[in-house]
């Protein structure tokens, strides 16, 4: 009998060890992650919700309003350019929205605040976005004058922003990092659309969006719960931008959970993970939340790979609310609601993900399925990237049931066959750099002939 219980210990053990992950971390990409400080985010938040409202529409004043608030996120960013070996530039780019009877009740000027960290290697054109909206609201939407302090929505992903700028400034990538702050998400997505139509008009290689907007509460209303180890992703399915030609090939590898929206969504689960302790990556299927939409959509709608990054509990007694006590109850988007711990950890899975895919070789070429026979197992192929230099290829395998990818096969040639049927498993392809990042996966198409 002791010697049957010996053995299912030792089995038990080995099926733990089985389960081990080993974490791996670049030394410097975890050192700019501890950087991040909770006592600066809470600093930039608090001087945001200082502005008093930053109304889209708000009367431009010295210490009140967005105009002022914009000031101070561009002062900021002004103050970094000089570590950066020149590589670091910022502006308010405006611009005027026309009426639209709705929210803009006439010709507006705009502005979004931009930072644009240039990248080293000139042979290297990408483009990658992290963004959050400056502006804030009160319950009436239409209400300029009233308090709006905007402490999380969105302070607290401009506060993100403005962080990663003070870190990442003084540090080399070779592709590029934009570090937007748009303004008119409360009254229509107008900042974003306009950031979005000026990337596609001016042919950006804009490979991934992260849009930031509230990350810095971990309590709901109503429901108490009090949780800062988790966080969402949202990310879209079927492209919102989809051709009739892509609409075709996805019916025909049943591909609506492999868009590229959806391989941003696992990427940054994965790398955040390995870079935060104590944070859940959970990978929401919809482009936002039930019947609403965010800054992040109207890329999705330019065709552009676009996620949103949310806090996994809302508060709405903080949000879209009248700063006021009743019953006993305080209302408004103060500070005094955020969790600036949980906003650190927010912030740190935004600088992993911005800082591997901006060193890593773009995404493998070509990559395809072959389909000209049955077989039990698959091969797949593609061509090397574009940019960046691939020491080697994962292909990544999950079962059809899976969220997450759950093996990789590492090769240092552009075709690989593994013993596992196309008919129960999705694959994907992506490149590693030298130091071992990682692109964004490729959802293969079919090799017919």
């Amino acid at each position: 009998m002791k010697k049957i219980l010996l053995i299912l210990a030792l089995i038990a053990s080995l099926d733990c060890f089985g389960q081990t992950q080993i974490i791996q971390r670049n030394p410097a990409i975890e050192a700019m992650v501890n950087e991040i400080s909770a006592e600066s985010l809470e600093q930039y938040v608090r001087k945001l919700a200082d502005f008093g409202t930053r109304h889209t529409l708000s009367d431009q004043q010295e210490n009140r309003g967005i105009l002022a608030s914009q000031n101070y996120v561009l002062d900021h960013f002004k103050s970094m350019e000089s570590k950066s070996a020149g590589r670091l530039s910022s502006e308010i780019d405006f611009f005027t929205i026309p009426a639209d009877n709705r929210r803009i009740p006439s010709d507006s000027k705009l502005g979004n605040v931009i930072a644009t960290l240039k990248g080293t290697d000139p042979n290297d054109d990408r483009v990658f976005l992290i963004m959050a909206h400056i502006d804030s609201r009160a319950l009436d939407v239409m209400n300029s004058k009233i308090d709006a302090p905007g402490a999380n929505d969105d302070g607290s992903g401009v506060a993100a922003i403005m962080e990663l700028v003070s870190i990442m400034s003084g540090r080399s990538f070779p592709a590029t990092i934009k570090f937007a702050v748009v303004s008119g998400e409360e009254q229509g997505l107008k900042g974003a659309e306009y950031l979005a139509k000026k990337a596609k008009e001016e042919n950006w290689n804009l490979v991934a969006v992260l849009n930031n907007d509230m990350i810095g509460n971990s309590r709901s209303s109503e429901t108490n719960i009090a949780d800062n180890t988790r966080i969402r992703i949202f990310s879209e399915g079927v492209p919102m931008a989809e051709t009739e030609q892509m609409a075709a090939i996805r019916r025909y590898t049943n591909g609506e959970n492999d868009s590229k929206s959806r391989q941003l969504a696992r990427f940054i689960k994965e790398i955040g993970e390995k870079y935060v302790d104590q944070l859940e990556v959970k990978l929401v299927y919809r482009n936002d939340r039930f019947l609403r939409g965010g800054d992040h959509t109207p890329f999705a709608r330019e065709g552009f790979t676009a996620i949103r990054v949310c806090e996994m509990n809302e508060n709405y007694y903080a949000q879209h609310e009248d700063v006021r006590l009743e019953n006993a109850i305080q209302y408004g988007d103060l500070p005094e609601f955020m969790d600036f711990e949980y906003m650190r950890k927010a912030t740190g899975i935004n600088l992993a993900v911005l800082a591997n895919l901006a060193t890593a070789p773009s995404e493998p070429l070509m990559v395809g399925i072959d389909v000209r026979k049955l077989s039990n197992s698959s091969t797949l192929r593609w061509e090397a990237p574009k940019t960046g230099k691939a020491k080697g290829y994962y292909v990544l395998l999950r079962e059809t049931d899976a969220s997450m990818w759950q093996k990789k096969f590492y090769t240092e040639d552009l075709t690989l066959t593994i013993p596992y049927s196309k008919d129960n498993y999705f694959f994907a392809v992506q490149a590693v750099g030298e130091n071992g990042h990682e692109s964004l996966a490729v959802f293969p198409q079919p090799i017919t002939r």
